[in-house]
């Protein structure tokens, strides 16, 4: 069938296609005119100005000195008694690759609300202590029970420090909140010896163990799924804050988060990107994160393109090849794997598959549609791939996985410690590399001396920072080239919990947030 327009006789099908670019393009104008009357991000106030974390207590002038790309001055805080437990912390700017250091880390003490206790009073805040350096507030903060928690951070900026300077502020007070909703189950002894109030979910324990309401039984949970789920929920809402915060104030690039937990007697460690946490135990690396990458979280990635392909907007195909392909392998047989599949298999090519693959390259070169290497975290929602309408979002997740770990099962000495370090560190070192730097500075000091976790933080920083050379920054022995990223390290001892069902003497650090 044809449509006749003057002396032409046109397909149909082609006169449709004619009509749908002049639609996307009356569209476009109109959206593009929409765009103009809106104020670009430059035009919005900044949220939170730069800055490096509180607890280090930097003067404005020495801030700009830590930024110096040539010097890369390694920092530790001045006053270790602002960290609990002594620990170590140790960081370091770029070597150029951004003005400022994207990294950023935050510290906290809290204590859970008491449910009993919050009915009398209210609006009575639950925060432990203050950002307040007096003595008053130093002996305020020893006042530490059973229901307190310590709060590590560490965020890794990129495309800007933003994001990262707003989850410094903001991140803890939605743990904090949703942590203080479950409080009451938390704070249960041994997880439910007393019953539980009507309508609340029952923990496991012997007592109740077994017991349902018809026509279904109520779960048993450990309490550690109640702690992750809220966990789950302050990441969720941090991202959703951000999001909306956008909109609003110039807020540049994402971040990834890795956080660390110390609360009645357990240790949560809850990451989302691409940092990473160990214990060091004994002379050996016990994992507690794993890095989120393209690579990693292919199966994810693909299925999200695989069940939703609008998002790839036909620029790129979820399916991925052996090799990358070209025209020339149209009617070939590949090895590819898809969203279903972990393994390879052979597939015959077709035009479909000569777009570019929505995950190409590996390890740290791996990039998710050719824009970025990290798949969770906060932020990105404005990040689109270069010269298109794809947006990044939609592949990127907040959702954080949580990992425990029994602080009472294992007897830990002064050597035995968590070393939480943004890539910058891992890129250079592996986990027996930081192991072994770590105990060999811990093994010169005598005990009791808790300077040494200051000095095995700033020792990684430095064996990852290297040396600048003709040729560039150099490791130590001039073996390889060093990191050029932001790296940034605490190093947290573990022997204070051995005895824990108490946390009456974890800390003796006041708050380090900033209000």
């Amino acid at each position: 069938m044809c449509s006749l327009i003057g002396d032409l006789t046109v397909p149909k099908k082609m006169l449709n296609r004619f009509r749908s670019v002049v639609n996307n393009v009356v569209a476009n104008l109109h959206a593009s005119n929409a765009q103009e009357k809106l104020p670009s991000m430059e035009d919005l106030p900044i949220k939170y100005p730069y800055s490096r974390p509180e607890f280090l207590n930097l003067s404005d002038e020495e801030v700009k000195v830590s930024a110096d790309h040539t010097l890369r001055p390694i920092l530790v805080p001045r006053d270790l008694s602002r960290l609990p437990w002594n620990t170590g912390y140790s960081e370091v700017i770029n070597a150029g690759k951004s003005i400022y250091n994207e990294d950023q880390a935050a510290i906290g003490v809290f204590q859970l609300a008491n449910k009993d206790k919050d009915k009398s009073s209210p609006n009575k805040p639950s925060r432990s202590s203050s950002t307040d350096t007096s003595s008053t507030s130093r002996e305020n903060s020893m006042e530490i029970d059973d229901n307190s928690y310590t709060y590590f951070a560490v965020f890794d900026g990129h495309a800007g420090h933003g994001t990262a300077i707003v989850a410094v502020h903001a991140l803890h007070k939605h743990i904090e909140e949703n942590l203080n909703v479950v409080s009451h189950l938390i704070m249960s002894n041994n997880y439910g010896n007393s019953p539980a109030e009507p309508g609340d979910m029952y923990l496991h324990n012997d007592r109740f163990h077994g017991r349902s309401k018809w026509p279904f039984p109520e779960k048993d949970l450990p309490v550690e799924s109640v702690v992750a789920g809220a966990l789950e929920n302050a990441f969720w809402q941090m991202d959703a804050e951000i999001g909306h915060d956008k909109t609003m104030y110039r807020i540049h690039g994402g971040c990834t988060a890795l956080v660390s937990i110390f609360m009645r007697g357990k240790l949560y460690v809850i990451n989302a990107g691409d940092s990473r946490a160990i214990i060091s135990r004994n002379g050996e690396a016990v994992e507690m994160s794993s890095e989120h990458t393209p690579n990693s979280e292919r199966q994810r990635i693909q299925q999200l393109a695989w069940q939703q392909p609008f998002l790839l907007e036909n620029e790129f195909t979820h399916v991925e090849f052996q090799k990358r392909i070209y025209k020339k392998d149209v009617g070939k047989r590949i090895l590819y794997r898809d969203q279903h599949m972990t393994g390879w298999a052979y597939k015959n090519i077709t035009e479909e598959d000569t777009k570019f693959p929505l995950i190409y390259g590996d390890g740290k070169k791996s990039r998710m549609l050719a824009t970025i290497g990290v798949t969770r975290g906060f932020g990105d929602h404005e990040l689109k791939v270069h010269d298109t309408n794809i947006y990044l979002k939609p592949f990127l997740s907040p959702i954080p996985d949580v990992r425990v770990y029994d602080l009472t099962e294992n007897e830990h000495t002064e050597n035995d410690v968590l070393v939480m370090g943004t890539d910058g560190l891992w890129d250079i070192l592996s986990n027996q590399e930081v192991v072994d730097i770590v105990k060999d500075i811990l093994d010169n000091f005598p005990p009791g001396d808790f300077s040494r976790y200051a000095s095995a933080a700033q020792e990684l920083v430095m064996q990852a920072r290297g040396v600048l050379k003709q040729k560039g920054w150099r490791t130590m022995g001039d073996t390889r080239q060093a990191s050029n990223d932001d790296i940034t390290v605490f190093v947290i001892p573990l022997h204070c919990h051995g005895n824990l069902s108490s946390q009456s003497s974890l800390t003796e650090s006041q708050d380090a947030l900033p209000t």
